[in-house]
């Protein structure tokens, strides 16, 4: 019995794999690391696979795309080892539909993996808060659909075309694939190898699922005949690889079309099923030299990487990049904040503030608002928005009438942006109510997808479609999935360029709201606004020393040959919101080339801004309000218990410096903003309010206010929510710290509504 299990085919590919193919292995091992939520959790890359969505639901019919996803992945694994080792067992050879027995044998792996995330996505889905339980068993339907489809086509070519020894060698196919030379160089490579190897399988499992002995005269079949017989097979395989590669590609054609959008998860799938594929083809062609070619190809790849016709720039949609490139050097930047444009663009500012101020007739000295919301992806987004709708609840919407400013970065940007274009209509339109909920629906609708979708059948290749944005062409890539479906869920209103907004600012209809991006070049933050602000990056007063380091660059000054009032808006919106390896990052034309990226790594909060903006023009503020109130958004708790440390294990030596920094930044940042916002309230001439929201999910009393008694789970950076998720975003409003700012609001604006009620009856 035991010679039976050790011996038998299962085990010894098992054992084999775990000799020669880790590297397959591991992208199991990888795999079961996500759904077991062992990696990638913040990034929330386990919901993905758990809570997979399809045409913005989870569905039976997004489970039955994940069963095809993983049924491809689980073939491409079966192929690849067949091609690489199935010669080896040469009684393969003789028995009816040798591939199709070798996988019924290679079952080991992609079973334990298949058992674990069906128990991990039915856990997390009867957790989710479904209408009914028998949903979950549609779920599981959907996905065993999926697989058992996939397999069936698969299986079902392999079944007509793949030959055994008795049926290869009647003649027809055999004369065929005499033919081919590199074939016939294969066979007898292979059968030279197999002369040295030593593998003992003595029982193997049949198509009727039960042990079968390995029949013992194996040894009188001729070696290259049976060998004739994998290679031929190995073509079919080789023929079927190339078939899916194929059709990945040509679905690129069709990418905007929403149903060809595929589950995120499902097309990571495709994209391991496809490089393990490679590495079969690889083997099949190459054998020895397989190595040698891929790290060749390799250093080749990365010697033409720079070359123009493989390294197109990722655009920023709207601007003229066949302009002359700016020159962006010391000398440019010294030129561009030069005391009179600082001084010009602080007199428009101020042409603004008076705008602002002329709005308040009853109120000789109004309070000035400030909102800085802080990134974190689609999580601040709703964030921002929701705190937002609940800030314009109070006094009839008095908060968002008296505020000036909104900055931020990332998320936060993005979640304000989309509430100051709807107040924006809503003072022209009723259809527009600031505080309709579907707002909160929109802005939390998946926007991740269709990233990842054009990530695997474009931008990992050459990319070579093009779409026109008033007047100029652009190559379409991931960040035009990401602004394309942006635009889609909030239903086009935000898709203009920035100049549109320049009159709603000026005659301060809305707060102004410059978007800030990271230069990756010098760490200097380039300000996007349709009202230049370059007061942002240099001395209040434009009066620096030689020696300054510029702070900031204004983008309309400084492209202002590229027509920069033409940028879209959206594009705008990405730059300050580009995550690494996700969006990616945005080439501008200048020389040396300028890069962007999410400005959160310099400031996530928006905090430096507002407060910048407040020392600028403090006279002003003193003169004609009563205070600033600043309002911060927070994705995050600013104060949290101080975490216990345990003795570091050797692995943890390594990672944990890298890991500290990371974690640590966010703390970083607070404290260098606190210490800013300290010294700019103990130094200004008028009173500045400081009045925070946080993101604290833990803090929501559970069954208080949710329904369930479960503790709320802090929702993953990503550009994609699972329902749990928005419920946990939406129900911090009400943790006592958010309920507390609210009542002060409240009590200000009240006392503002008292004020100009007396001021109106004298």
């Amino acid at each position: 019995m035991r010679d039976k299990i050790w011996y038998s085919f299962p085990v010894q590919l098992l054992l084999l794999h775990l000799r020669k193919n880790l590297a397959l292995i591991s992208i199991w091992a990888l795999l079961l690391g996500i759904i077991l939520e062992k990696f990638g959790v913040v990034l929330g890359i386990p919901f993905l696979f758990l809570d997979p969505e399809y045409l913005h639901q989870v569905s039976w019919i997004s489970f039955m795309m994940m069963g095809i996803g993983f049924a491809v992945l689980t073939m491409a694994f079966h192929m690849t080892t067949y091609i690489m080792d199935g010669s080896q067992f040469k009684f393969l050879a003789v028995l009816p539909k040798p591939f199709i027995h070798f996988s019924l044998n290679n079952f080991i792996v992609p079973l334990i993996f298949y058992l674990i995330y069906c128990i991990r996505f039915i856990n997390f889905q009867l957790g989710n808060d479904l209408s009914s339980e028998w949903i979950v068993l549609q779920y599981f339907l959907g996905f065993s659909a999926g697989s058992i489809l996939s397999y069936s086509l698969i299986f079902g070519y392999f079944s007509i075309t793949n030959k055994d020894f008795f049926i290869l060698f009647a003649g027809s196919v055999d004369k065929r694939l005499r033919k081919v030379r590199l074939t016939r160089a294969n066979v007898i490579s292979q059968y030279k190898e197999l002369k040295t190897k030593n593998d003992k399988v003595l029982y193997f499992v049949n198509m009727k699922f039960r042990f079968e002995k390995v029949r013992p005269d194996i040894a009188r079949f001729e070696g290259t005949k049976l060998l004739r017989v994998f290679d031929q097979n190995h073509l079919n395989l080789f023929l079927i690889q190339v078939f899916l590669i194929l059709f990945v590609l040509f679905l690129g054609f069709f990418k905007e079309k929403p149903v060809l959008q595929l589950p995120a998860a499902m097309s990571a799938t495709l994209l391991l099923a496809i490089l393990v594929m490679l590495v079969g083809a690889v083997s099949f062609w190459l054998r020895k030299w397989a190595t040698v070619t891929v790290i060749g190809m390799i250093f080749l790849m990365n010697y033409f990487s720079n070359f123009s016709f493989l390294n197109r720039p990722h655009e920023a949609f709207g601007i003229d990049y066949n302009s002359k490139p700016e020159l962006y050097n010391l000398e440019r930047l010294n030129q561009l904040l030069h005391p009179d444009t600082v001084a010009k663009d602080r007199n428009k500012t101020l042409e603004i503030l008076n705008n602002w101020k002329s709005k308040f007739p009853l109120e000789e000295k109004p309070k000035m608002v400030m909102v800085a919301a802080s990134g974190g992806g689609q999580r601040a987004a709703l964030w921002t928005l929701h705190v937002l709708q609940s800030i314009y609840g109070i006094a009839d919407g008095e908060v968002i009438k008296h505020t000036e400013l909104f900055t931020g970065a990332s998320g936060g940007v993005l979640g304000e942006a989309f509430f100051r274009e709807i107040y924006l209509r809503s003072q022209t339109d009723s259809n527009f109510d600031p505080l309709d909920p579907k707002y909160l629906d929109q802005m939390s609708a998946d926007n991740l997808n269709p990233i990842i979708f054009t990530l695997l059948v474009n931008d990992l290749l050459i990319r070579n479609q093009y779409f026109e944005y008033r007047g100029y062409r652009h190559l379409k890539d991931r960040g035009f999935a990401f602004e394309n479906q942006l635009n889609l869920n909030t239903e086009g209103i935000m898709d203009k360029p920035i100049e549109a907004y320049k009159e709603p600012e000026t005659l301060a209809k809305i707060p102004m709201l410059p978007v800030t991006s990271l230069i990756t070049n010098d760490g200097r933050k380039l300000v996007i606004s349709p009202n230049s602000m370059s007061y942002l990056g240099t001395s209040a007063l434009g009066k620096s020393g030689a020696d300054e380091k510029k702070q900031s660059i204004d983008f309309l000054r400084f492209f202002h040959d590229h027509d920069p009032g033409n940028l879209r808006f959206l594009s705008a919106l990405r730059m300050s919101a580009t995550f690494p390896f996700i969006t990616p990052n945005i080439q501008l034309p200048s020389v040396p080339e300028m890069e962007t990226m999410d400005t959160g790594l310099s400031d996530n909060f928006g905090i430096q801004d507002a407060l910048r903006f407040t020392y600028v023009f403090q006279k002003w503020i003193s003169e004609n309000t009563s205070g600033v109130i600043l309002i911060t958004i927070r994705d995050s708790e600013k104060v949290v218990e101080i975490p216990p440390t345990t003795p570091p294990k050797i692995f943890e030596k390594i990672f944990t410096p890298l890991k500290n920094i990371y974690s640590n930044w966010d703390n970083v940042q607070t404290i260098q903003n606190e210490v800013l916002f300290n010294y700019m309230d103990e130094s200004m001439p008028f009173d500045i309010d400081k009045i925070e929201f946080e993101y604290a999910p833990e803090k929501v009393q559970a069954g208080e206010l949710t329904g369930s008694q479960e503790t709320m789970q802090r929702a993953s950076l990503n550009w994609r929510l699972t329902a749990r998720e928005k419920k946990s975003i939406l129900a911090s409003i009400y943790t006592q710290k958010n309920q507390q700012s609210l009542l002060k609001l409240k009590e200000i604006f009240a006392h503002q509504d008292a004020i100009q009620l007396n001021d109106s009856i004298q």
